[in-house]
C-alpha cells in the first residue's frame, strides 16, 4: 500500500490501522468496516491484531430451483491463521441466522418465471429476519436446474442480485450447483471426517447434481435430468407440468404422455420406478448405455474412484430418507421412495450415509460457503482509483515459474494468452492472474515484474491502471517492484492469497478497516455450461433439439468479457458498485 495515497476520509492513515492506532471511530462511505461486535470488557477482543485476524460477515443464500424457493442468512466468522504466516482467511464458525420456507417457484406461463412474486417471496424473508440488503456483506442469487431455462432467467437472477444488496451476486450453473449442494449436505464435511470420497446426489425438481467430495473439497461435479417435478398432476391425475425431459423419461417408462393427458397412479409409480433405475444406471453402469449417457447436461464422472459412501440431497433427498410424508402432486415422493426402495435392496454399491440437509442443501451451501479474503500483504497504490471493481475478466497465462524466473518469455506468455481470449485491447480491463511459485528472492519477484510490464506494456502505456492477482504472498513487494523498478506510473493493484482461473470474473469490494484485507467474489461465467468442460460445445441435449437446455440465447460467448454482473460466485464477498468500471 503506497503510504501517501493511503488516507481516508477521516483523517488517518490505514498505516495507523495496521499498527492498530486509531481503530474505533466512524468512517466515511468509502471504506468498508468489518462487522464485528466486540464486548468493550473483553481484553482478546480490544487486542487490535485480533480485530485484524477476525472478521466477521452476514451472508445470503437465495435459492430459485424448478420447484422450490428458499432464502437462509447466515453469521459467517472467518480468521487469518497466523501461525502458517499467511494473509489466507479460514471460516472458522457459521450460524445459521434465519432459514425461510420453502415456496414453490411461481411461474407465470411455462417459460417465464414469475418476476413480482419471486422478488415478494425474497422481500417477505429478509422482513422476517429482521435484515435489509444495506445489512447484507455477501452472498448469493442462484438459479438452478430447470429454472434456468426460462426465458426470462438472467432478468430474474440480476434483480434479485440487486434487491438482495450490493454484496450479493447472481450465479447460475450445474457445476456450480452440485458444488454448492456438496457443501451444505454435510458430504464435504463427511469426507473429511472418514478420510474417504463422498459422492453427493442432489435431486431437485429438474436436474440430478453429482459432487464428488475428497478430504473435503469438492473434485468433480456432473449434472442428468433426472428431478422430481419434469411430471406433476392434479388432483384427478391429469398432466398439467410435462417437461421435454419428461416426457423422454415416460417414454422410457413405455407411456406416450402430453399435456392434459389422464394417468394413473401406477402409471405414475412405473416410470418414477424407472427413473430411479436410470439414475443408478447413470452412476453404476460402466460403459454407460447411449441413451442414458444422453441424459447427462454435463460430461459424465467417469471414475468415482474409491467411495466411501453416497449421500443424497434436494428435495427428492427428504423422500430418501423419509423426512416428508407429504405429496405435492409430481414425482418427487415416488422418485424418493423408489430409490429409498432400490437403496435398502443393495442397489447402490456404496453405504448410504445420513444427510445434514436435504432440501436446503444448496441455499445453505450458497449462503455458508467460504469467503475469500485477500489479506494484508496487498499492494494497492489508490484505493480510491482502482477500488470498488466489478467484472474483471481473469486471464491465467501458463507458466511454470522454475528456480530463475525468466520474464522475457513470461511476458510473451501474457500476450499470447491475451490474444487467445480477444482481451488485447488497451481499453479491456483484465485481472493477471499469476500461480506464483518458489522463494520471494529479489531477482525472482524482478523478473516477474520485468514479465508484467511486457506483458501489460500496451495498458500501462495507456495509463490504464493494472490488476494483479497471486496464489502466493509476494503482492507488496511485487507491486513495490513494479512501481520502483520498474518505473510503472499506472495506478497498480496487486492481491495475493486468490485462486483465480481462466474464464473467472472477479469482483473487488473496497479495503475494509481495520482488517485490512480486499474482500475478492470469484464468478464465472452464466446462462452456459462452464466452459472448461469438454462438453461446452456440444450443448444440444437430444431430447428435444430444439430446446438448448444450457443457454436459450443468454450465454456469453467464450472468453469475449462481456459478462453481466452474474456469475458463479465461488468466494462470496465483494464491493459495494454496481455498473462503474464494469
Amino acid at each position: 500500500m503506497a503510504k501517501d495515497d493511503d488516507k481516508t476520509s477521516a483523517g488517518h492513515s490505514m498505516d495507523e490501522h495496521a499498527k492498530g492506532l486509531s481503530w474505533a471511530h466512524a468512517h466515511a462511505d468509502d471504506a468498508d468496516h468489518d462487522h464485528d461486535e466486540f464486548d468493550s470488557d473483553g481484553p482478546l477482543e480490544q487486542n487490535p491484531l485480533w480485530i485484524q485476524d477476525n472478521v466477521t460477515l452476514v451472508s445470503v443464500g437465495i435459492d430459485i430451483g424448478s420447484s422450490g424457493t428458499q432464502v437462509i442468512f447466515s453469521k459467517i466468522r472467518l480468521r487469518r491463521l497466523a501461525e502458517e504466516l499467511t494473509s489466507r482467511f479460514y471460516v472458522v464458525s457459521r450460524d445459521t441466522l434465519f432459514l425461510s420456507p420453502v415456496s414453490l417457484t411461481p411461474y407465470s406461463s411455462e417459460t417465464r418465471i414469475d418476476d413480482k412474486a419471486l422478488r415478494k417471496i425474497v422481500e417477505d424473508a429478509y422482513e422476517a429476519a429482521g435484515l435489509t440488503p444495506g445489512e447484507i456483506d455477501a452472498g448469493a442469487v442462484i438459479l438452478t436446474g430447470e429454472a434456468l431455462r426460462r426465458e426470462n432467467a438472467q432478468g430474474i437472477s440480476a434483480m434479485l442480485s440487486e434487491a438482495g444488496g450490493d454484496f450479493v451476486c447472481a450465479t447460475a450453473g450445474h457445476h456450480m450447483e452440485s458444488m454448492l449442494a456438496a457443501y451444505g449436505s454435510g458430504a464435504a464435511q463427511a469426507s473429511l471426517d472418514l478420510g474417504k470420497r463422498v459422492l453427493n446426489i442432489d435431486i431437485g425438481g429438474g436436474t440430478t447434481k453429482l459432487g464428488l467430495l475428497d478430504k473435503g473439497q469438492c473434485v468433480a461435479t456432473a449434472a442428468f435430468h433426472v428431478g422430481g417435478r419434469l411430471q406433476v398432476v392434479d388432483e384427478n391425475f391429469r398432466i398439467t407440468r410435462l417437461d421435454p425431459a419428461g416426457k423422454h423419461h415416460a417414454k422410457r417408462g413405455g407411456f406416450d404422455w402430453s399435456l392434459g393427458d389422464q394417468v394413473t397412479s401406477d402409471q405414475l409409480d412405473a416410470v418414477a420406478d424407472k427413473m430411479a433405475e436410470t439414475l443408478i444406471a447413470a452412476l453404476t453402469h460402466r460403459p454407460m448405455a447411449h441413451d442414458v449417457e444422453h441424459l447427462y447436461l454435463t460430461d459424465p464422472i467417469m471414475d468415482f474412484g474409491d467411495l466411501g459412501g453416497v449421500m443424497f440431497s434436494g428435495g427428492v433427498a427428504e423422500y430418501v430418507y423419509e423426512r416428508e410424508p407429504r405429496d405435492f402432486g409430481d414425482m418427487g415422493k415416488r422418485l424418493g421412495s423408489a430409490l429409498a426402495r432400490k437403496v435398502a435392496a443393495g442397489r447402490f454399491p456404496w453405504p448410504l450415509l445420513p444427510a445434514r440437509e436435504c432440501i436446503r442443501a444448496t441455499a445453505l451451501g450458497a449462503s455458508e460457503y467460504s469467503v475469500q479474503l485477500s489479506g494484508n500483504t496487498c499492494f494497492i497504490s489508490n484505493p480510491g482509483a482502482l477500488l470498488p471493481r466489478r467484472n474483471l475478466q481473469v486471464i491465467s497465462p501458463t507458466f511454470e515459474f522454475e528456480e530463475e524466473v525468466d520474464g522475457e518469455a513470461l511476458g510473451r506468455a501474457i500476450i499470447a494468452h491475451r490474444r487467445a481470449f480477444e482481451v488485447e485491447s488497451a481499453d479491456t480491463d483484465i485481472a493477471l492472474a499469476l500461480h506464483w511459485k518458489g522463494m520471494p528472492a529479489y531477482d525472482r519477484i524482478l523478473a516477474t515484474a520485468q514479465g508484467v510490464a511486457i506483458g501489460l506494456a500496451d495498458q500501462i502505456a495507456a495509463g490504464k491502471p493494472i490488476y494483479v492477482t497471486l496464489d502466493g504472498d509476494i503482492a507488496q513487494t511485487l507491486g513495490a517492484v513494479l512501481r520502483e523498478d520498474c518505473k510503472v506510473m499506472s495506478e497498480i493493484l496487486v492481491i495475493d492469497g486468490v485462486m483465480l482461473m481462466d474464464f473467472d470474473y472477479i469482483d473487488l469490494g473496497k479495503v475494509r478497516i481495520p482488517s485490512y484485507t480486499v474482500p475478492v467474489t470469484i464468478k464465472s461465467l452464466v446462462f452456459s455450461e462452464d466452459p472448461r468442460g469438454p462438453r461446452a460445445k456440444e450443448r444440444i441435449h437430444h431430447v428435444e433439439a430444439d430446446h438448448d437446455h444450457h443457454d436459450h440465447g443468454h450465454g456469453h460467448g467464450h472468453g469475449h468479457g462481456h459478462s453481466h454482473g452474474h456469475g458463479h460466485s465461488h468466494h462470496h464477498h465483494h464491493g459495494h458498485d454496481h455498473g462503474k468500471g464494469s
